[in-house]
């Protein structure tokens, strides 16, 4: 049982996996049993917000420093600009609601919308750590209860009903 959790714990940290995939494959029967929701879930959202603050303060950083590397320069500065490009771009948009806009980036349970591309674009925006660590928190939440009733089939029982 322990070695569930630890997995789910795991897969729940690899980006663009995170907690949308590792609640699926906690509440499968793909190792046996599947883990009881609540303590599935909570494991889950700890293992996706553990390497937050890790990529708030640091991402930024990195990327500023391989931007002028020979090999790797060209990747980290077209990271660099696609980011504040977008960054620019989703302030404009957002206006004051920044956060709201981060919380339902991170809360959509999309391909490459999770809290490490969310808490990238906070960082690279230079938005509050607090605000947006909170903003991204309550999108894993969300993220983690859509992709808990979409496993245990209710969006399959809904479309049935209206069909």
């Amino acid at each position: 049982m322990i070695k569930k959790y630890l997995l789910v714990f795991i897969i729940s940290m690899i980006p663009l996996i995170e907690l949308r995939g590792a609640v699926p494959v906690g509440l499968s029967g793909l190792w046996g049993e599947a883990l009881p929701i609540i303590p599935l879930y909570i494991t889950c959202i700890i293992g996706n917000m553990l390497p937050v603050p890790i990529i708030f303060f640091f991402a930024r950083k990195t990327l500023e420093w391989g931007a002028d590397k020979k090999i790797i320069g060209k990747f980290f500065s077209f990271c660099l600009e696609k980011g504040e490009k977008g960054g620019k771009k989703l302030q404009e948009k957002a206006g004051k609601g920044l956060y709201v806009a981060l919380f339902l980036f991170v809360g959509i349970p999309l391909p490459g919308t999770g809290a490490w591309t969310g808490t990238l674009a906070a960082s690279l925006l230079d938005m509050d750590f607090k605000k947006s660590t909170l903003a991204v928190t309550a999108g894993v939440i969300l993220a983690g209860i859509i992709m808990g009733l979409a496993s245990a089939g209710v969006f399959g029982a809904i479309g049935a009903v209206f069909q």
